[in-house]
């Protein structure tokens, strides 16, 4: 493997490097990597914002192992927004107000949701505790340039994440699987894998097409939610495994 494809590799937690080290001789899978660390070093010549920062683009495995995986929640790319990506797919800093214009309208509609399945309302956007539970909040393009959302689709993440995912799918029983949006449930044939998933679809939580699909986030009104958290916990338990703390 050549140096910018090791270095890249390196970056992965331990746990995930052995789940993709078979794929180490292949010389499609050493060029993705290649691929990746060309472009992001490009980007940073550039001086380019590139969000999120650095350390963070693979915070959500780092927060959840593979061994602790119960549930894969996945989103799209970052935000683009300077101060909200922090490597969790639709969470933001700790520090940014529910109140303040930058909190996501995504976060709001997924809090809605929280207390009409009987949870507490959330205080803060930071969905790091559900990542520590077992949460995979995995965006399937892990970099964007400041205000250029969809910017990095064509670097190679999708590629990587899907292997991941693919991997994951085939390696672990009786997953979650929380497909928000149609691009969220284009990756349906992955959790379709292997039998004993739960697959769970909605519209995405942000904007007016939180409503607009046949299976709606929200009820237009706000009034029924898509259950989906009160299901998840419902199919642990079945499972013998322990609930989110949502």
């Amino acid at each position: 493997m050549n140096l910018q494809a090791q270095v890249f590799f390196n970056r992965l937690p331990k746990d995930y490097q052995a789940l993709l080290s078979d794929l180490l001789g292949e010389t499609a899978f050493i060029d993705l990597l290649t691929s990746l660390a060309s472009q992001e070093a490009q980007a940073r010549e550039l001086e380019t914002p590139i969000f999120p920062p650095h350390p963070d683009v693979f915070k959500a495995l780092f927060l959840t192992p593979v061994r602790n995986i119960r549930v894969i929640l996945i989103g799209q790319d970052p935000y683009h927004t300077p101060g909200l990506a922090h490597g969790l797919a639709f969470s933001i800093p700790h520090e940014i107000p529910m109140q303040s214009k930058l909190f996501p309208s995504s976060l709001r509609n997924i809090n809605k949701a929280l207390i009409l399945d009987g949870f507490r309302s959330q205080s803060h956007g930071n969905l790091s505790h559900w990542a520590n539970q077992g949460v995979l909040l995995l965006n399937t393009c892990l970099t964007v340039p400041m205000g250029m959302p969809h910017a990095h689709r064509n670097w190679g993440w999708a590629q990587l994440t899907d292997i991941l995912l693919n991997r994951i799918a085939m390696r672990l029983p009786h997953l979650v699987w929380l497909l928000w949006g149609s691009a969220a449930q284009q990756k349906e044939s992955i959790a379709n894998k292997c039998q004993g998933h739960l697959i769970l679809k909605a519209s995405h939580p942000s904007g007016l097409g939180v409503y607009q699909t046949k299976t709606p986030f929200l009820s237009k009104g706000g009034l029924i939610g898509c259950g989906h958290f009160k299901k998840t916990n419902t199919w642990l338990i079945q499972q013998n495994l322990d609930p989110i703390c949502w």
